[in-house]
């Protein structure tokens, strides 16, 4: 599924939109028991709580594609004859009103899941989309629909418990203190089966949510799709400098590194620029182009490819939004420590002065310290500084 697929079941989550009729579910303990199980006939509860199981159900659909959201796919085994792909379209072909499924998966979600000591609530709901057709402009023709998809969404909500607040009293015009309760969170992690892929049905995929792209819980993954769960964005970070470095070896510098950032984030610019529905992916060959531009060698090219096939796998493709923090640039060192907006991280320098490397900054204007402006003196005299090399 692409950022409009997504998007697009997404703007259905209101109660004016929305087909899901009842909201199923079950609060489950840290002992893995079910406290209480929900059966919500959206009609009948008041618009405001309709609208707050809804978010909680819409938020499967939040976060970066290929980060917070994953696309799981099935083997054609599974989807031939497997008891995990089984029960997924026992959900969606009943619209979740056979109880005796209803119960099967909550055991299966409640078995596998280890909660961070503490309860959370299990939510379903089955949505069925007359999916209106695309003129060739790519607008949509509301009264035009040649198919129906009926999918199931799953959330998984931390539940904590409130703290006493105060509330105003419009009557007495005073605040009150409101009773303490415990409180569905924002939704942690969650799936839609099956996939809106091209705007239609595909019972192969999956599309699971967590909304911490570094804890995707692997042990839900498993049991509910019998599938590996992918590398994580920080684990795919971490796997990719690892490749630079082992095939650099000692050439691997501040510069290179520094360059190689700045060529990923000027492709993370345009693919945003190009309203590009689809996750930036990257080959290894155009990974190796990025590396000819920073000026890594043939030899180094070759070897990053290697060790990229042998963590990534043969048909590896890069996720640049997972290798870099286009957002942020930190330097360390063990005595310092500096943040730079990754657009200005070309203006730090690599010097060797005496026989001693540096990082320099200009500091020609606006200089604080703690917040407070000052001046940068420097002596009348001074010998011309050694020309940039590298550190």
């Amino acid at each position: 599924m692409n950022q409009k697929e997504i998007n697009e079941l997404k703007r259905r989550f209101r109660p004016d939109k929305t087909g899901i009729r009842h909201i199923y579910g079950c609060y489950v303990n840290t002992q893995h028991e079910i406290i209480s199980r929900i059966d919500v006939s959206l009609a009948a509860i008041p618009e405001q709580e309709c609208e707050l199981y809804l978010d909680r159900l819409k938020k499967v659909f939040s976060g970066a594609p290929g980060k917070n959201s994953i696309e799981i796919v099935f083997t054609p085994e599974q989807v031939g004859d497997s008891d995990e792909h089984r029960l997924l379209m026992a959900l969606r072909d009943s619209r979740l009103e056979d109880p005796e499924i209803r119960e099967e998966f909550f055991q299966k979600v409640i078995e596998s899941l280890e909660p961070e000591e503490q309860n959370y609530l299990l939510l379903l709901g089955c949505d069925s989309y007359d999916v209106p057709k695309k003129g060739r402009d790519g607008e949509t023709d509301a009264d035009g629909s040649d198919q129906v998809f009926t999918y199931v969404v799953c959330a998984i909500c931390p539940v904590k418990d409130g703290g006493a607040n105060l509330r105003y009293v419009h009557e007495e015009q005073m605040f009150r203190i409101s009773g303490t309760g415990q409180l569905a969170a924002a939704t942690e992690l969650g799936f839609v089966f099956p996939a809106f892929d091209g705007r239609a049905t595909n019972i192969n995929n999956a599309l699971y949510f967590s909304k911490q792209p570094g804890d995707l819980h692997p042990e839900l993954i498993d049991a509910l799709f019998r599938t590996e769960a992918p590398m994580t964005a920080p684990e795919q970070r971490e796997v990719f400098h690892g490749a630079l470095s082992d095939s650099l070896g000692e050439d691997f510098h501040y510069d290179t590194l520094q360059t190689v950032h700045e060529l990923l984030r000027e492709r993370i610019q345009e693919h945003r620029e190009e309203k590009d529905p689809e996750p930036l992916e990257l080959s290894l060959r155009e990974m190796s182009a990025v590396l000819e531009r920073s000026g890594v060698s043939e030899e180094h090219r070759e070897a990053f490819q290697s060790a990229c096939k042998e963590r990534f796998g043969d048909r590896a493709v890069l996720h640049p939004e997972n290798l870099i923090e286009s957002g942020r640039f930190e330097v360390v060192t063990p005595e310092v420590k500096l943040l730079v907006d990754p657009e200005y991280s070309y203006m730090i320098e690599t010097r060797v002065i005496d026989g001693r490397k540096y990082l320099l900054i200009p500091a020609d204007q606006g200089v604080e310290i703690n917040g407070v402006p000052v001046s940068v003196h420097t002596p009348e005299k001074s010998e011309e500084e050694p020309a940039q090399q590298e550190a």
